[in-house]
């Protein structure tokens, strides 16, 4: 009996972290502190996968934005629907060894994401180019 409790202790909290990440986050221009957009974060196979699925624009903003700048299979494609996290692989309570775009840029990054520990509507988006790095701030939507 023992064993079995365990047992679904161990799977629970697994589950648990794993939907951490799963769910629409509202992603935080670190610049000026506005919402930039809404990103679906799911699971597909054994990695992680996120798509923009709202934008926030400027009345005096393309409304429907192609990334230009990209160079990859996402090159003259709308933002709006693209896929712009790929391939994250959970370890423990991070999720890393992944890709994130950013499609003002068109620049592909290495990411690790992870729930902030102290507030799970918090995560933590970082993208790095070797050993350079910045981290944002995305919130969950409710």
């Amino acid at each position: 009996m023992k064993t079995a409790i365990t047992f679904f202790l161990c799977f629970a909290s697994v589950v648990a972290s794993a939907q951490g990440i799963v769910g629409q986050w509202k992603t935080i221009d670190d610049e000026t502190g506005k919402p930039k957009s809404i990103v679906e974060i799911y699971k597909k196979g054994d990695a992680y996968f996120g798509k923009v699925v709202k934008l926030f624009r400027e009345p005096n903003e393309d409304q429907d934005p192609i990334c230009k700048e990209c160079d990859d299979d996402r090159k003259n494609q709308e933002i709006l629907g693209m896929e712009i996290i790929r391939d994250l692989v959970q370890d423990g309570k991070e999720f890393e060894d992944g890709t994130i775009l950013d499609p003002a840029k068109g620049s592909v990054y290495d990411c690790k994401l992870w729930v902030d520990e102290k507030n799970p509507d918090k995560l933590n988006v970082r993208g790095y180019l070797y050993f350079i790095y910045r981290t944002q701030y995305w919130v969950r939507v409710k």
